[in-house]
């Protein structure tokens, strides 16, 4: 007898759903995504065998160029418009609201505290391609700049944890002068940024 031959039906998948899936990932990490701000300094980290990670919030970051320039930053933008108002007062100066939201935006900064008022006038490409001379940590003039903003970011958010981001060129000097001004507003616990030695190191 001979044999009935079932004829043959191509599979088909619906790939509706994994479609839809695949979309939804995708729209949930674009939105999701924190860029790279862009770096007012580059820096070379040095490496090291310490695994300890730095927090991902309320953090007051120092960065130290090669140059010995020293740049000052707060993550959190409710405690930079406070620091703003505690500048205000201490120095004098005043701030459109204007200028108020630009320096809410600023992830890092470096310069004479009176001078930021011209830089926060700027627009945002003015912003972006200033030359930052780095803040001042001269203390001859009676002022303590450097000083003031761990005072005051740390009365503001009492949270902070302080970070030194520092080039592996930078000579001691500059990286001195910022923990000599973190310990004489009795600040002895800070985190150094370095990366990940490899096995080769």
């Amino acid at each position: 007898m001979p044999k009935v031959k079932v004829p043959r039906k191509s599979t088909a998948i619906d790939m509706t759903a994994m479609c839809d899936v695949a979309f939804l990932l995708l729209t949930f990490f674009i939105l999701t995504t924190k860029f790279r701000p862009q770096e007012v300094v580059q820096i070379d980290i040095p490496s090291s065998t310490a695994q300890i990670p730095i927090p991902d919030r309320d953090i007051m970051m120092f960065q130290i160029s090669p140059e010995g320039k020293v740049f000052f930053g707060l993550d959190d933008q409710n405690t930079r418009l406070k620091l703003l108002s505690r500048l205000e007062e201490g120095y004098g100066l005043k701030f459109t609201d204007d200028q108020k939201d630009a320096f809410r935006l600023a992830e890092l900064w470096g310069m004479d505290i009176r001078e930021l008022p011209g830089y926060l006038s700027l627009d945002a490409n003015g912003r972006a391609n200033y030359q930052h001379p780095g803040l001042r940590i001269d203390t001859t003039g009676g002022e303590h700049q450097l000083e003031d903003l761990i005072l005051w970011s740390r009365q503001e958010n009492n949270n902070l944890r302080i970070a030194i981001k520092a080039d592996k060129t930078t000579e001691y000097k500059a990286f001195d002068a910022v923990i000599e001004a973190l310990q004489n507003r009795k600040v002895n616990r800070f985190n150094l940024i370095t990366s990940a030695r490899s096995a080769q190191e």
